[in-house]
């Protein structure tokens, strides 16, 4: 049943409002795929925290407009075709990387020979930027993660405590060993 006009401009402006939301989107191209390879995809995202939904050209281009990216020469040439996207509000990366992982345990059922690519990033956006598809795996997917950062900010914190710690006990180490070789000595001869 088609929507009315109403119903159009409540629909674009949600759009809006998730691309208004998110730290990155990622535009698939989903193509060729079967309905429970993506069901599968859908599940991976939503337990990744990533909203996916399949959507028309046209309202993205709709929702885009008064916004830095509207009339972007890079994204209007990915939105063609079927387009699914994938909204991450936390992680920047996270998107890219269910996909990428996605693609690689459902190889066998994406690659198949003399056929393209199925299930391919088309571009992605991180702010107001514009990734394009091979940038989406090799750069948004590779980027650290929010827990990873957070690991990363933790052992930096950590590293001149346990550095002071170690100089605070070393010299009571070394004595100690140097008593326990004068004990061996004594013991051997």
């Amino acid at each position: 049943m088609p929507l009315n006009t109403e119903q159009k401009h409540a629909q674009v402006a949600e759009i809006r409002e998730a691309f208004e939301k998110s730290v990155s989107t990622v535009f698939v191209d989903f193509r060729g795929v079967d309905v429970e390879t993506i069901t599968a995809l859908r599940v991976a995202f939503r337990k990744a925290g990533i909203e996916y939904r399949v959507i028309k050209n046209n309202l993205i281009r709709k929702a885009l407009v008064g916004t830095p990216l509207e009339g972007n020469a890079k994204l209007d040439k990915s939105l063609a075709g079927m387009t699914g996207v994938a909204w991450s509000y936390e992680d920047p990366s996270a998107a890219a990387k269910v996909l990428r992982d996605f693609r690689k345990d459902k190889k066998d059922v994406l690659a198949k020979k003399d056929e393209p690519e199925k299930l391919v990033a088309k571009a992605a956006l991180l702010d107001v930027t514009v990734l394009d598809g091979s940038e989406v795996e090799t750069t948004l997917a590779s980027m650290p993660g929010k827990n990873e950062l957070r690991a990363m900010l933790l052992a930096t914190l950590l590293a001149p405590a346990q550095n002071l710690v170690a100089q605070l006990s070393a010299p009571g180490q070394n004595l100690a060993y140097a008593l326990d070789a004068y004990r061996r000595k004594q013991e051997g001869g």
